[in-house]
């Protein structure tokens, strides 16, 4: 087991072998800089990068660790992810350079000091839908259970393109979003506010080094191309959405928000819990086949909290196991025309379900389609969220006395804000 002179609990997100990268700023105030979570800690990386405590030459002389966002440091390749990681590990250290107490003042922060930004410059967004059992309990619902899976659903990634603009850092508050909706079968729209506001339980994985446009990056090679992860609540109107989705799927129903997580979980920092994923039949074409269907063992927790609860409740428990199509395989499956990706880029898995009611990653699926509803400890009932409810997702990866966590991704449903018409 690895130590260091910071204290951490057992059961922290953030133990010596997660060292998830952020965004953030002193509250006392200070520019945005990248920082590495280490239990209630941050280590301000702009202070590691100028006492020169690298021991590679590129990074100590790259301006990366002094820009407010880490898409720089993310285009540097694993390479260099590597050679960072292990720098920051030795000097967390018992006896180290930074082992001192005129050190710790200057190079890190109490967490409860800080405010978080978004970590990366997102430029591009795409959203998948790679949940068997979700794909499958949205299609029952709406398609009978014959007919669940579209054809194409077990031969390729579905996804659609989503909104970079509107991801937005954990703690935004999310307004209920106005549209078009329709009411049963009608086919007369109305306008006005969402009354179906969801959460959508994912995780998104980020671009490090881009690929040129024109040349596709084959499943073996794309995860050289993969940073880390965030949790990912894409944020759904699903009243807006069951009108407008056909012929060409979401729009407004999805592009009102999205929260992600402000610490970036490196693939260096899973590979402990790299597992099989599904078994895939039929087999998929050429060119999404791997040398194993790779994904990671990872828990993920939703919480629901209304105004009037004093802790939040547990509504969901899943695993990003369960996805049917992996990382490499998305990226695999974006980049085959030519499609050129860009550090910093988002890729999200689409809604993460599991084979049990209770590992249900939506509330359309948790109250099937508000037949079914919640209980909450306050004595009320949830078919979707009200007004006021805030939504906590969580996730991490257990290891033998450590977790390499996620922290969270919380949002409020406030009122839809008032329009003039």
């Amino acid at each position: 087991m690895q130590t260091t002179f910071i204290p951490i609990p057992p059961d922290s997100h953030f133990s010596i072998q997660n060292l998830p990268y952020g965004v953030f700023s002193p509250r006392e105030g200070g520019e945005p800089r990248i920082g590495v979570a280490v239990g209630d800690v941050v280590l301000d990386m702009r202070v590691f990068h100028d006492l020169a405590l690298f021991d590679d030459d590129l990074l100590n002389n790259s301006n990366a660790f002094n820009e407010p966002t880490l898409n720089s440091f993310m285009a540097l390749g694993r390479d260099k992810w590597r050679a960072a990681r292990s720098a920051i590990k030795q000097q967390l250290q018992p006896g180290s350079f930074l082992d001192n107490e005129s050190m710790r003042q200057l190079a890190f922060f109490r967490q409860a000091d800080v405010i978080m930004h978004l970590p990366v410059a997102i430029g591009d967004y795409t959203d998948f839908y790679s949940s068997r059992e979700h794909a499958t309990n949205v299609g029952t619902m709406f398609r009978a259970a014959e007919n669940a899976l579209m054809p194409n659903w077990l031969h390729l990634p579905v996804g659609y393109h989503g909104r970079a603009s509107s991801v937005v850092i954990s703690g935004t508050p999310i307004a209920r979003p106005h549209g078009q909706t329709v009411r049963g079968d009608s086919t007369t729209p109305e306008f006005g506010t969402s009354r179906l506001m969801d959460f959508e339980l994912e995780m998104g994985f980020l671009i490090g080094p881009g690929n040129e446009f024109g040349r596709p990056v084959s499943v073996k090679e794309a995860w050289n191309h993969i940073f880390g992860l965030v949790l990912v609540n894409d944020w759904s109107a699903r009243d807006i959405q069951k009108w407008e989705y056909q012929p060409l799927g979401p729009f407004n129903a999805k592009n009102f928000a999205t929260s992600i997580s402000p610490w970036v979980v490196t693939l260096e920092a899973l590979e402990p819990f790299l597992v099989n994923g599904p078994q895939q039949d039929p087999e998929p074409l050429p060119y999404l086949r791997g040398k194993s269907n790779r994904t990671y063992n990872i828990a993920l927790e939703v919480q629901l909290q209304s105004t009037q609860m004093t802790e939040p409740h547990t509504i969901c428990r899943s695993n990003f196991k369960y996805l049917y199509w992996n990382m490499c395989q998305q990226l695999a499956h974006h980049t085959i025309t030519g499609c050129n990706l860009r550090p910093g880029d988002l890729l999200a898995s689409g809604t993460i379900s599991g084979p049990t009611p209770d590992a249900y990653g939506s509330m359309l699926e948790l109250t099937w389609r508000g037949t079914k509803p919640i209980d909450l400890p306050d004595g009320t009932t949830r078919k979707f969220l009200a007004d006021g409810d805030t939504v906590i997702m969580t996730g991490y990866a257990q290891g033998d006395g450590y977790r390499v966590g996620f922290g969270e991704v919380t949002g409020q449903i406030q009122p839809a804000v008032s329009l003039t018409i």
